[in-house]
């Protein structure tokens, strides 16, 4: 039923409240676990100088420094799905979130996605963005979301 399944975490706790489901689902199914973790780009006034693309040495090395401690922090949780038996690729994207979910489940022809809510309504929504809701309104595929209750 699932091949694939896409998981989207962002580092914190709370987002990784879905392993436990996306594990009893490719435990399951036989499902190939895809982690993708989305770097934003941060371009702005950081309070002494504007950092823009064509600032290039700067921002290419704090962007390879993204890189690679996300792929760390990926491979940490796949060597543990791995051990349980479940295949698991690990992606890392750079742009929007939602954009950025949305395209890798599209490329990787995902099933499903699994992921945490951070459980943000009303202000806080729009003010930290909701990117479960973001993609729950946008997305064409089975998408299961958990509401976390965790304090961040």
């Amino acid at each position: 039923m699932y091949n694939k399944i896409l998981v989207p975490l962002d580092g914190s706790a709370r987002a990784e409240d879905i392993l436990p489901h996306v594990v009893e689902l490719a435990s399951k199914y036989q499902s190939t676990v895809i982690l993708m973790r989305v770097v934003e780009i941060k371009i702005g006034y950081d309070g002494a100088e504007f950092m823009s693309m064509a600032g290039g040495a700067e921002l290419a090395m704090a962007i390879e420094k993204d890189k690679i401690s996300t792929e760390t922090y990926l491979n940490d949780i796949k060597s543990r799905l791995q051990a349980k038996g479940i295949e698991t690729k690990i992606r890392v994207a750079f742009g929007p979130v939602v954009d950025a979910i949305i395209l890798e489940a599209q490329q990787e022809k995902a099933d499903l996605i699994a992921m945490a809510s951070h459980g943000r309504t009303g202000a806080a929504c729009v003010f930290y963005g909701c990117v479960a809701t973001g993609v729950l309104h946008r997305v064409d595929r089975p998408l299961l979301i958990i509401r976390t209750q965790k304090a961040d």
